[in-house]
């Protein structure tokens, strides 16, 4: 496709039934189709360089930043001493590049299944991964996450990062926010391991999804420690909630100096998620908190979460 004038060009995503977030394309950059799904690489006035998956903006320069460190950085800096990391998702790199900021990380395994994707990420958004893909401490593996996971019971993930797509009803996310593949998790992971996952929207419009990963979570024996937290993506034009489900450690026990402590023995800078920052990320507003109580419900491989637009 020709590179289009600044104003001749938009793309429609549509929200809800209630909302269609409309980007206006300064230019066009690539676009094509992978086995699973098509993408474009635009320039957005304001939000920088930013790809669509299925014509859904995914991430931009302006602040991939701030999803990305909190897809990572809460779990990775809860756990005492991560060495052994899995990305489960998380094609443009970045959670893998966040993950990797910890010095303590001596082996981490990336699992996506859109090796096309990954390839053109590799070229095309070199702002994102930074490099991370080609790190002697990281393999990629282009499978299914959960699949991959079920393999590696007892193999002693200290952190899980599942940044993968949202359970949408003609995708097959939805077996990826469910009871079942959160003990696949659990079974991969070491004794005192963390899991974090990006959860969908934390807006007060469309809280359901977030609410029934956090309940979800709670009714499992294996994660004595469950918080919802949420980071403000103007992206995506409202606050991202992610989950972090702890075995051992309480992330509301960590303290602004304990965080300050482990950036500086890890080398550790973030821009968002910062040790003053921590508890602000992790208090939900009243809303959520009823979510929660009030419309979530456990979510399970023969009753998933079905997110309908």
């Amino acid at each position: 496709m020709s590179h289009a004038s600044p104003t001749g060009m938009f793309i429609n995503e549509t929200h809800t039934d209630a909302a269609i977030w409309q980007f206006r394309v300064s230019k066009m950059l690539l676009e094509g189709q992978t086995q699973f799904q098509t993408y474009q690489i635009c320039e957005i006035p304001r939000f920088g360089k930013s790809l669509f998956l299925d014509y859904n903006i995914q991430t931009s320069l302006l602040d991939e930043y701030i999803f990305h460190e909190c897809m990572s950085q809460p779990a990775m800096t809860l756990h005492p001493n991560p060495k052994k990391v899995a990305v489960a998702g998380g094609g443009e790199g970045a959670t893998l590049r966040e993950a990797l900021k910890h010095n303590t990380v001596v082996e981490s395994h990336m699992v996506d299944i859109d090796k096309e994707l990954v390839d053109m990420v590799r070229d095309h958004m070199k702002e994102w991964h930074q490099g991370a893909f080609d790190d002697p401490r990281n393999t990629m593996h282009y499978t299914d996450a959960r699949a991959w996971l079920a393999e590696r019971k007892g193999y002693g993930f200290d952190v899980i990062l599942s940044d993968l797509p949202n359970p949408h009803e003609e995708g097959p996310g939805q077996m990826l926010f469910t009871r079942e593949y959160f003990q696949i998790c659990a079974d991969a992971m070491s004794d005192d391991g963390v899991l974090a996952m990006q959860a969908g929207t934390a807006s007060e419009n469309y809280p359901e999804c977030m609410a029934s990963c956090i309940k979800t979570l709670e009714s499992m024996d294996c994660f004595a420690h469950v918080a919802g937290y949420y980071g403000l993506v103007n992206t995506f034009f409202q606050p991202w909630g992610f989950v972090l489900a702890s075995k051992k450690h309480d992330p509301h026990a960590l303290t602004v100096d304990e965080i300050t402590r482990r950036f500086a023995e890890r080398g550790v800078k973030n821009r968002y998620y910062t040790p003053r920052f921590h508890h602000a990320c992790m208090t939900l507003p009243e809303y959520l908190v009823e979510a929660v109580q009030t419309r979530a419900r456990i979510l399970t491989d023969s009753a998933p979460f079905v997110w309908t637009a």
